[in-house]
């Protein structure tokens, strides 16, 4: 909190107390007065003193503010009339706290018995809660640097030097007061390449489409700035253009509380309130479109931040600094960062001073109001808005048309930002071709190696089914001598062949003998052999090779029925010599 610079006069019924404090939000302010209790709040100000004399609150109290020169007057009626109060004049002897501090230690170790509820209350009431104050003392004009100025038309300097503690958030520039124009543009860059964000930047670049949603947003000067061309079209004067542009009853609200007063610019710093207008409008159409008109806790941040003017006290000598320099912090700091939505801000802002002053109003209403409502921004209206709002007014026309003629003529390519950008799109265009090669390459060698192994997959078929004779061969050896058991021992195999292969061979005497196959991993089927059969097999296989002619082999899987069929047949060949 700051002490602002205050006097107290007297007269036989008042106590009058006159604080100063510029730069104070005005519009939220508390006083507090009982006995000889003064206390005085308006933010970043605080004032508490203690008075020689009793004073009361009888509904006679009065108090005013004068806006120009920021001082609160406040009369106070004294509680016993004619009294005289001694020692206005000692403004440190009214600042000290009432009590005086203790020496007593703050924790002292006493018995658990002795302590009383007194005790404690005493404690308390020793604790002194008052927060420390000092004389406020008014910077001499030797003292400050007079190519350290800031404000509209750069009229102000020294406001910082005891509110950068509490203003720190609203500005970038430390200690404006002590840095000059050039050192304040080679800090303002060194931290934007500093935020400077690639992967931010491409992100937005190569997916754009909440970007695209925002170029497609249409604030309410579009409108009118279509009606004004068709009118320009049709033949009609410029002078009723102004009737274009309408105030609400809240903005016209807005109007009637400032205060008229005149401004004594030379042609330097004529120059510059307008080059500023540039820039402070250039930060509030980027706002009005990525906001799509709806205001959020974001707006002011985003109208300070993006205006070099606002949150570093810049100053320019040309329009084309004024594009390069917003080019850069759009890019550097909001959320959306396109190089598009800096040409479509561009091209707002030509539009709204091509529709004239009225337009231009409403645009920096609409910014104080912003400000207003932000708990650290509101010191930027009275640096900057507040001074522009009333200025505004009796600006020139014409002026305003060259200006926004000389914006129209200005230019601003990527290349210029200092950024890189060209150099990163490049980059990105190079990653993204080379992930889509190495895509089809894949794609491509997936389908190679397709057919391939549809190949290697027959070629193992083929051999698996040339081999399979061999092996079914010998395995019908083995099976073989079961063919002479009855249907009873068949019945035996039932519950462990449901998921087998059934092979039936007749022959003409009318013998049926049953082989049973199971099937294994490699798709071929094995036969299931039965314990007896093993023990007869000799005799049997020589009686059955005497009497079959023909056999009929039925089974499931038509590979293992031809390749049984061989092996019966290839038996028989063998057999009929040893007969």
């Amino acid at each position: 909190m700051l002490t602002p610079a205050f006097d107290l006069s007297q007269d036989p019924d008042f106590l009058t107390v006159a604080i100063r404090v510029p730069y104070a939000r005005v519009s939220e302010f508390d006083v507090y007065f009982e006995g000889v209790d003064f206390k005085f709040y308006a933010k970043p100000y605080f004032l508490r003193l203690t008075l020689p004399g009793r004073i009361v609150e009888n509904g006679n109290e009065q108090g005013s503010y004068d806006a120009d020169k920021g001082i609160f007057t406040i009369r106070l009626p004294k509680e016993t009339p004619g009294q005289h109060f001694e020692g206005l004049n000692m403004l440190t002897a009214l600042l000290a706290p009432r009590k005086s501090r203790t020496a007593k230690p703050l924790v002292e170790e006493i018995g658990a018995s002795e302590v009383s509820e007194e005790g404690v209350e005493d404690d308390d009431d020793e604790f002194d809660w008052e927060i420390e104050q000092s004389p406020y003392e008014e910077v001499p004009e030797s003292a400050l640097n007079p190519n350290c100025r800031y404000g509209f038309g750069n009229l102000r300097s020294g406001v910082f030097q005891r509110l950068q503690d509490e203003l720190s958030d609203v500005i970038d520039i430390k200690d404006p007061d002590f840095t000059s124009a050039a050192e304040r543009r080679q800090k303002r860059l060194a931290a934007e390449l500093a935020k400077f964000d690639p992967d931010h930047y491409l992100a937005d670049f190569m997916e754009d489409e909440a970007v695209k949603q925002v170029l497609e947003y249409n604030p309410w000067w579009t409108d009118l700035y279509s009606e004004m061309m068709t009118s320009l079209e049709k033949g009609q004067e410029e002078e009723n253009f102004a009737a274009l542009v309408s105030f609400s009853e809240e903005e016209k609200y807005q109007l009637r509380k400032f205060v008229n007063k005149s401004y004594l610019l030379d042609k330097r710093a004529h120059r510059q309130v307008y080059y500023s207008l540039i820039d402070i409008l250039l930060a509030y159409c980027y706002e009005t479109r990525v906001t799509e008109g709806e205001r959020n806790v974001e707006s002011a941040w985003n109208i300070r931040k993006l205006s070099p003017t606002l949150c570093w006290f810049e100053t320019w000598t040309n329009v084309h600094e004024i594009l390069v320099s917003f080019g850069r912090r759009v890019l550097c700091y909001p959320l959306y960062r396109h190089f598009k939505l800096v040409m479509k801000a561009y091209r707002d802002t030509i539009k709204i001073l091509q529709l004239g002053k009225g337009a231009v109003l409403k645009c920096l209403l609409d910014i104080h109001k912003i400000f207003q409502e932000n708990d650290p921004a509101y010191i930027l209206n009275d640096l900057y808005i507040s001074d522009y709002c009333v200025w505004v007014q009796k600006a020139k026309s014409k002026k305003l048309a060259a200006l926004a003629e000389a914006l129209k003529k200005a230019s601003l390519t990527k290349a210029q930002l200092g950024l890189e950008l060209e150099e990163l799109e490049a980059a990105a265009f190079l990653v993204q071709e080379e992930e889509t090669t190495s895509k089809a390459g894949v794609h491509s060698t997936s389908r190679q190696q397709t057919p391939a192994s549809s190949s290697e997959t027959s070629g193992s078929e083929e051999s698996e089914s040339s081999a399979s004779p061999e092996t079914e061969e010998s395995d019908s050896e083995q099976e073989e001598p079961g063919g002479g058991e009855s249907e009873t021992e068949h019945s035996l195999f039932g519950p462990f062949v449901e998921e087998s292969s059934m092979a039936l061979l007749l022959n003409d005497g009318g013998m049926c003998r049953s082989t049973t196959f199971l099937g294994s991993d490699d798709g071929r089927e094995q036969p299931l052999a039965s314990p007896r059969a093993s023990r007869a097999s000799g005799p049997l296989i020589q009686e059955l090779g005497e009497q079959l002619e023909t056999s009929v082999q039925i089974s499931e899987p038509k590979d293992s029925a031809a390749g049984q069929q061989r092996s019966v047949l290839e038996r028989e060949s063998r057999q009929t010599p040893e007969d």
